[in-house]
């Protein structure tokens, strides 16, 4: 079964400084039906601009992901951790017992474009932490794990039962990608659109796939997705 969230329908807000669409409730949109998915609690596309961001504010028992697509953010947080992510890199920090941090565009000049990802921690009170790599090319071509619970192939290590990965494709790239029995998964078109299952999505779609064995799908135009395999 799969079940398409088209961008169109998610949640807007505009600040000015941000342009930020939810795919599920978050802030002052509430839609009982989008509260989150298994362990998926928030995927925000945010638009920042230049020198502008998100000052110093609190979180606590949320594994929180950033993913750049384009432009960088200026990281820093109450652990000590700092950091600037551009793209090919993703950011992780744990909130655990509880965490301060700000994130702002980086530069004065260019919009910062982004995915905000929050996910439900396998455990509360944990150590808060901060970690950050680079995938660049080995996105390419492939679903590349970027985050998992156990920080294998190299990914970064999230304390929730989830495998994240990352893909950068080529126009008329067909691919598949397993999913274990009793597994689902959420699929977000980040750029470009794809065919699954006779559906059409286009950047900004989100897609909820259970029952299935595989994912399977076919590029219409260049395209950058991220595949969550949840528990």
């Amino acid at each position: 079964m799969i079940l398409i969230r088209k961008g169109i329908d998610r949640g807007h807000a505009n600040h000015g400084w941000l342009d930020t669409h939810h795919t599920f409730s978050f802030a002052n949109y509430h839609h009982p039906d989008h509260m989150g998915y298994r362990a998926l609690r928030v995927i925000n596309e945010d638009w920042v601009a230049p020198g502008a961001g998100f000052p110093p504010h609190s979180h606590r028992d949320m594994e929180i992901i950033t993913y750049v697509l384009e432009g960088a953010v200026a990281h820093k947080d109450s652990t000590g951790a700092s950091g600037v992510i551009k793209p090919g890199e993703v950011q992780y920090m744990r909130a655990g017992r509880g965490v301060t941090h700000s994130e702002y565009n980086a530069s004065d000049t260019e919009k910062l474009h982004l995915y905000q990802i929050w996910l439900f921690p396998d455990e509360a009170g944990l150590q808060p932490g901060y970690e950050q790599k680079a995938f660049g090319d080995e996105r390419n071509g492939k679903f590349r794990l970027v985050a998992s619970n156990d920080g294998r192939d190299g990914s970064l290590r999230i304390h929730q039962d989830v495998s994240l990965y990352a893909s950068v494709l080529d126009e008329g790239v067909e691919i598949e990608h397993p999913i274990a029995p009793g597994r689902a998964g959420w699929l977000q078109v980040a750029r470009g659109g794809v065919e699954i299952g006779g559906l059409i999505m286009q950047a900004g779609d989100g897609a909820k796939i259970e029952e299935e064995t595989a994912l399977q799908l076919k590029t219409l135009a260049p395209s950058e997705l991220l595949f969550f395999d949840l528990a």
